[in-house]
């Protein structure tokens, strides 16, 4: 199996070329650490600043064999006189292992090297029995632990900055992640209120402009084109209401926007003359039945009831046979026994078996919203065919704990 041998980092070649330069300056000058050994063994420390030298080169890439490869070259330069510039190396060394090693090393690191101080201290103190064996034990500290000591201080403040610069992306990412979830609910939201808002004027307009093309009779023409005008009026006017609550700038003179009108529940009724104007020539009658009572309710509440209602009775308008269009609403009891909660339930029920083809086009969108209003509420939503006749159900929860947060 073939073995990578990493390239010495460029820092680390600067590192041992400078400090063979200096070594070898010290040794022409005879500049020894301890000279009367130098005068017996003094070609022998360039050797050792050599090895050193090599180790100095792994102190990054090759650890721990550029420590184990110092470790006894210091030792045995301890016995050639030794130059300062290779005592020097070889704390480099030992900084290094304990800032790029693995974190086993550098943890075992300082306890190793303070144990080492220790023993040297008082193995020269048993031997000599002469207090400079202290002294010797503190330069033993000063290239052992004190290096170590430094390497794992800086280690941990790397470690800790690059744990706060990962939190700081991961909030970030969560933070990009929040906004993009707020712009997909703010665009949903306006999608629902957008179709909710001109979907039934604009069906009712394209079904009345179908009677006034095909009908030659100039009175139904013109309740038509009136029936078109009436329409077209109300959409601009709730067209205008939604940008007004899109808009986020403040008026000319600093105040903010009034907020407009939220539609109520107590507007249902003209909701349904609306309608019923809307399918006169379709054959549909239309009944509101509210056993609410103008009781005031929970905003959004009554914001989702009222677009309910609306965009089932466009649906009925579009899809229904002639017959009655029933829409009722009540306070039930859901939940079991024990826990139950206050909910509106809202019904509407038209008759099936309308025409081949829808009198007005639509997108299907409008049970995607309903469905998407309900489960804002936390509420349950069901469409389709009861007893021959197509059903709107929904209960919306009265109590504040309800709906998504």
């Amino acid at each position: 199996m073939a073995v990578t041998i990493a390239r010495p980092h460029r820092d680390d070649v600067l590192i041992a070329v400078c400090g063979a330069a200096g070594g070898l300056a010290l040794w022409f000058l005879g500049l020894f650490t301890n000279p009367p050994l130098a005068e017996r063994h003094g070609e022998l420390a360039l050797v050792t600043l050599a090895v050193m030298c090599v180790a100095v080169l792994g102190r990054r890439v090759a650890q721990p064999w550029a420590l184990l490869l110092a470790v006894p070259t210091v030792v045995a330069d301890a016995f050639t006189g030794s130059v300062l510039a290779t005592l020097m190396l070889f704390t480099d060394v030992v900084y290094a292992a304990a800032l790029y090693g693995r974190p086993r090393l550098s943890r075992a690191l300082l306890p190793a090297s303070v144990l080492l101080s220790v023993a040297v201290t008082a193995a020269v103190l048993a031997v000599s029995r002469r207090p400079e064996a202290v002294v010797l034990g503190i330069v033993c500290a000063l290239v052992t632990a004190a290096p170590a000591g430094t390497g794992i201080l800086v280690r941990q403040h790397r470690d800790r900055a690059a744990a706060e610069r990962l939190r700081a992306e991961q909030t970030a990412l969560l933070a990009e992640m929040d906004r993009k979830q707020a712009v997909h609910a703010e665009r949903a939201r306006v999608a629902r209120e957008l179709h909710d808002l001109v979907a039934g004027h604009l069906s009712a307009i394209a079904l009345h402009s179908t009677a006034a093309q095909s009908l030659d009779d100039p009175a139904a023409t013109g309740r038509a084109l009136a029936v078109i005008r009436e329409n077209s009026v109300h959409g601009l006017a709730e067209m205008r209401r939604l940008i007004s609550l899109l808009r986020s700038e403040e008026a000319e003179d600093g105040s903010a926007p009034a907020p407009a009108a939220v539609p109520k529940l107590a507007g249902l009724s003209a909701l349904v003359r609306r309608a019923e104007a809307d399918g006169d020539g379709a054959g549909l009658v239309f009944e509101l039945h509210d056993e609410i009572g103008g009781r005031p309710l929970p905003a959004p509440v009554e914001l989702a009831a009222y677009r309910l209602v609306q965009e089932s009775l466009t649906n009925a308008l579009k899809h229904a046979a002639p017959g009655r269009v029933r829409v009722r609403l009540a306070e039930r009891r859901t939940g079991e026994s024990g826990r139950e909660r206050p909910a509106l339930s809202v019904s509407v029920a038209s008759p099936l078996g309308g025409p081949a083809e829808p009198r007005a086009p639509g997108s299907g969108s409008g049970l995607v919203g309903m469905r998407e209003r309900v489960a804002l509420l936390g509420g349950v939503f069901d469409a389709g065919e009861r007893d021959g006749r197509w059903l709107v159900r929904a209960l919306l929860p009265l109590d504040e704990g309800s709906g998504e947060r």
